[in-house]
């Protein structure tokens, strides 16, 4: 079952790819974004098998672990890329827009990809999670999440082809930033690929923040080294700075290898297009709708907003009060949870009130997925905290 399991995954990252190849024909053959051609149609429909084979993926791992597959930074990561496709078929069944396709389904590509580079193993849930609620909580959660990002799929189409790249400013830069930070996720699958087909490993002893001793392998040369730790491993690197017991060093160190390795590849990007990549990506956004665009931002924010409300912060405290006796922690995963429904009802009250629309509201749905991302990222691997996934 696991072994099947795994295949539906694959078979869904590979038609997730094909299709996106369908859509970028679909930029290419239409004359208007409204009209819907052969391209689009075969893209609808190899995306939806995808989501098919994912879900077959889901249903199969559920059964394999007798419990629902978020329980793990693999499982949750790929059952919000799962979501993220979902809420992009929806939208696309109602607005049938195919430039979204081409940029929401690479990032969906970009989410499982990232997924895969953690353990996969299937393991028992430890007696916190064994409840009811890790399905309800989660799962509601990743979908309200999904659909927020497809205000960040829409509000990046909408800011490629409004920003002019002939001049540099800051509107330029940070809509490059924002690039080169999906560049950097490809970075981290390459060079976290790498290092697993040289099979390196090193193992560390180090001090963990109970002052109890405990041994880490490092799958990548250690740039940043554990609190106390002390190298195992004859003939690897030795760590250049040692982390407080509250970071934890071998995640953030695979958050600076992935750094380093999307200024490669950004640089690489740059030379050969000899261009920014938002200039190279104009062509495909130039009969972009931008009223269109700014509607589907604006009302994937609106029915993202409630779920995510619901999943995150209710259903979020509900389950605390059973499983740790208080509503609320301050825990990093909580306080970042809080941060993003802060922002998104920050988002809907400016655009409603304020009328932020267009440009602003676009720039508002990129720095939210900037948000959600870096709780997925950073507080869930670096910030050591009760929902930390390990």
């Amino acid at each position: 079952m696991a072994s099947l399991s795994s295949n539906l995954l694959y078979t869904a990252f590979i038609l997730y790819l094909v299709a996106t190849f369908f859509f970028g024909g679909a930029i290419r053959d239409k004359r208007s974004t409204s009209d819907v051609s052969r391209w689009s149609k075969l893209g609808f429909l190899v995306t939806a098998i995808g989501f098919a084979a994912q879900l077959g993926y889901f249903i199969t791992r559920w059964i394999a672990a007798g419990h629902a597959p978020v329980s793990n930074l693999f499982e949750f990561t790929t059952f919000f890329g799962m979501m993220l496709v979902g809420a992009f078929i929806i939208i696309y069944s109602i607005y049938k827009v195919s430039m979204l396709g081409l940029f929401t389904l690479p990032i969906a590509i970009l989410v499982i990809a990232y997924a895969s580079m953690f353990p996969r193993e299937i393991s028992p849930l430890i007696p916190a999670l064994q409840s009811d609620w890790l399905h309800i909580h989660v799962t509601t959660a990743a979908a309200g999440e999904s659909i927020l990002a497809i205000s960040f799929a829409a509000g990046l189409i909408y800011l490629i082809k409004l920003i002019d790249q002939t001049k540099a400013n800051s509107k330029t830069f940070w809509l490059e930033f924002i690039l080169f930070c999906l560049i950097t996720v490809v970075g981290f699958v390459l060079v976290t690929t790498s290092f697993k087909m040289m099979d390196y490993e090193a193992a560390f002893q180090w001090i963990d923040k109970n002052n109890q001793q405990v041994e880490e392998t490092y799958q990548m040369p250690a740039l940043v080294g554990l609190h106390k730790g002390e190298l195992k491993t004859e003939g690897r690197f030795e760590p250049l700075v040692d982390m407080p017991a509250i970071i934890n060093a071998k995640k953030l160190n695979t958050v600076i290898w992935s750094l380093f390795s999307g200024l490669v590849l950004y640089g690489l990007l740059r030379v050969i297009l000899r261009k920014r990549i938002g200039a190279a990506l104009q062509p495909f956004v130039k009969n972009a709708n931008l009223d269109l665009l700014d509607e589907i931002g604006y009302r994937s924010v609106a029915i993202g907003f409630p779920v995510f409300t619901l999943g995150a912060l209710i259903f979020a405290m509900i389950w605390a009060q059973m499983a740790w006796t208080r509503f609320w922690g301050w825990d990093p995963k909580e306080v970042w949870a809080l941060i993003t429904w802060l922002f998104y009802a920050a988002f809907l009250h400016l655009r409603l009130s304020k009328g932020w629309h267009g440009e602003k509201s676009a720039w508002l749905a990129v720095v939210g997925f900037a948000i959600i991302m870096f709780n997925l990222v950073a507080v869930n691997l670096v910030i050591a905290g009760l929902h930390s996934y390990a």
